[in-house]
């Protein structure tokens, strides 16, 4: 499968800028994590690397493979806590939200000084789609 790139739209002279953006991947292997990037926009040179995260999928996959159903809304499924296997800044929770799984989480990126990215996760079956339940981690 060809590595899929997205990007968010930039944020101009904003040293703590949000982007409340939605994207979709397509995942093949729940066991390889989700890359990414954050960079600087440079208008007359390149642009410059800020940092590096990786978001772990297993941790969530494991969440929906306990196969809850009617949970009442924001109650706590799993907390995964900071460890050198993922970039949490902080712990992480695996929430039921509207029927759905959701993990909010706080990656701290590497590479750099200092910086984080706040991240929001949620699995979506799409047709053609085996779903998460028996995936193998």
């Amino acid at each position: 499968m060809q590595e899929q790139k997205l990007k968010t739209g930039v944020v101009k002279d904003n040293c703590n800028p949000e982007w409340n953006e939605e994207f979709t991947l397509s995942i093949k292997d729940v066991k390889t994590p989700i890359h990414l990037s954050v960079y600087d926009k440079d208008t007359l040179s390149g642009d410059d690397k800020m940092g590096e995260a990786d978001i772990d999928l297993k941790p969530y996959v494991q969440c929906v493979q306990m196969g809850l159903n009617e949970r009442p809304d924001d109650s706590s499924v799993k907390r995964i806590q900071p460890d050198d296997t993922n970039c949490l800044a902080e712990e992480s929770n695996c929430i039921w939200q509207n029927g759905n799984i959701i993990q909010e989480m706080i990656l701290k990126l590497r590479n750099v000084e200092s910086g984080e990215v706040v991240v929001e996760i949620e699995w979506v079956d799409v047709i053609g789609c085996k779903g998460l339940s028996q995936v193998e981690l």
